[in-house]
């Protein structure tokens, strides 16, 4: 398993050692796992509502449009 160091300020650091008993090191792994999901997951949700944005149907006819550019292009 990766190692990853953390500085924290000494005042900080005495207040945690009042409370030898925690698995600091686990409470961190976990936040970190929380936060890196909630990314994730917004990440998904922003795909996903731009997939959808893509994906509506326009009001137009994207034949007509087609054509018009390329006539003229061609013209």
């Amino acid at each position: 398993m990766p190692v990853v160091s953390v500085r924290i300020d000494d005042k900080l650091k005495k207040k945690m050692e009042r409370f030898p008993y925690i698995n600091w090191s686990e409470i961190i792994r976990r936040e970190l796992t929380e936060i890196v999901e909630k990314l994730e997951s917004r990440n998904i949700a922003e795909a996903l509502l731009i997939n959808e944005k893509v994906r509506k149907k326009s009001d137009r006819d994207t034949t007509e449009i087609i054509r018009a550019w390329r006539d003229s292009r061609w013209k």
